[in-house]
């Protein structure tokens, strides 16, 4: 696999954990994804708890930018009581730097058509 090749689920679960337990850790959040956390009630510990601790359980789907992928990390966060959250991030393969897209709830977000991962 190349640099620029989309990681599989298993791997980018492994590889965006090991990032987002690294010190130097550096997230950033489009404005979109604030707004979703403030929608619901949810708070930045609740993205750092998912990135942690969640699992990638669908194809990477590609970025704007090329050689870059969007991965959703599924899990259930302190603050999200019974309910799965999703973070859809995109990390930098180098360095220690996530980009957050969006947050939402699994529920709702499996009851729609299209959604801002891939369709």
């Amino acid at each position: 696999m190349k640099s620029n090749d989309p990681w599989l689920p298993n791997v980018a679960t492994d590889k965006l954990r090991a990032i987002a337990r690294d010190p130097k850790f550096t997230i950033a959040y489009k404005l979109h994804a604030k707004e979703r956390l403030a929608e619901r009630n949810l708070i930045a510990s609740d993205v750092l708890y998912a990135l942690k601790y969640g699992f990638v359980y669908e194809q990477a789907i590609p970025a704007t930018r090329q050689g870059f992928f969007r991965y959703r990390v599924e899990c259930k966060t302190p603050n999200s009581g019974s309910r799965a959250i999703g973070v859809v991030v995109i990390p930098n393969h180098v360095g220690c730097y996530m980009k957050i897209v969006t947050v939402m709830w699994i529920d709702e977000f499996e009851r729609r058509d299209g959604s801002i991962i891939g369709e």
